[in-house]
């Protein structure tokens, strides 16, 4: 092994002059903060060849561990000592800010405010191009611009002279369809957004577990188009926790619209001994329960003196 090689190992010792040079190191620190923010002299490092770094302890509040550190040289064969520079660094124990984090990965669902927008990156992976109308169709397709034309020469000869709006195109079509949007949500988009909604209001969460039945068979759901309506639909519950959310078809709550139908009230069964009931009690026998027959009493009433 070298003699340059073993030099380079061992530890620098720093220069005599810059590491007496305390005073200097300090009056730099004290210029370049405020007054009575530079503490004790904590430490020197050799940084080189006659280049050493003085280290203060700070005092200023909101700074705990951080370090002033001032950095002095000597030219070759010269007795002064020059200031090299004064920065503000943090020690082994100093508080530091916690790492930065774009404002896309800090966002979260809820802090977006009224009056607030949110851009969207051009590479979104949430979204897809959708149509743009640089696309021509095939001059045979229905959408071409020769149909169009014929369709509308037609519609003129039929409606006498009258302003058709124009049929066929590619747009019209795009417009009815709902496509005629600069982009559009793409599958990995689509995804996350149904893991999302499945995770709050999916077959998963406590309240599904402990539903009597799921949303599918519930009349308060409210379908929706597209392929989410294949697992999604609205809540209409008022009373439900997910009322006016958008919700899984395997989820369910205590609301649902079979889980407790309210039974018609029984109708008493009729009493054995009628105690309401009135009997009738005639004052008189009836005529014919006497044991004289009908034809031999008198006609005329006999009275009694």
């Amino acid at each position: 092994m070298s003699a340059a090689t073993t030099r380079s190992r061992t530890p620098r010792t720093p220069d005599r002059l810059c590491a007496e040079a305390v005073e200097l190191a300090r009056a730099a620190a004290e210029e370049a903060a405020a007054p009575g923010v530079v503490g004790e002299h904590v430490s020197v490092v050799a940084e080189g060849d006659r280049v050493v770094t003085h280290f203060f302890e700070c005092k200023e509040p909101g700074y705990r561990g951080w370090r002033w550190a001032v950095t002095v040289a000597r030219a070759s064969r010269a007795k002064v000592v020059t200031l090299d520079e004064t920065v503000l660094l943090p020690g082994p124990d100093a508080l530091l800010a916690p790492e930065w984090v774009p404002w896309s990965e800090r966002l979260r669902p809820g802090d977006l405010g009224p009056g607030d927008l949110l851009p969207t990156d051009a590479e979104d992976l949430r979204l897809e191009p959708g149509w743009t109308g640089e696309d021509a169709p095939p001059p045979n397709s229905v959408v071409s611009e020769e149909m169009a034309e014929l369709v509308e020469a037609e519609d003129a000869d039929v409606t006498d002279r009258v302003v058709v709006p124009e049929r066929g195109s590619i747009s019209a079509v795009a417009e009815e369809l709902g496509m005629r949007r600069a982009r559009v949500l793409s599958r990995y988009g689509l995804h996350t957004a149904a893991d999302r909604w499945d995770e709050a209001f999916g077959a998963k969460t406590p309240m599904a577990q402990a539903a009597p039945a799921s949303c599918v068979s519930c009349g308060f759901l409210v379908r929706i188009g597209g392929s989410l309506g294949q697992a999604f639909g609205v809540c209409a519950n008022e009373f439900g926790p997910a009322d006016g959310r958008l919700v899984s078809l395997s989820y369910g709550c205590g609301g649902h619209s079979e889980a407790a139908v309210m039974p018609k009230p029984p109708r008493p069964a009729p009493p054995v001994l009628d105690s309401m009931g009135a009997d009738e009690f005639p004052l008189r026998p009836a005529p014919d329960t006497g044991s004289v027959p009908l034809a031999d009493l008198p006609s005329a009433d006999l009275g009694h003196s």
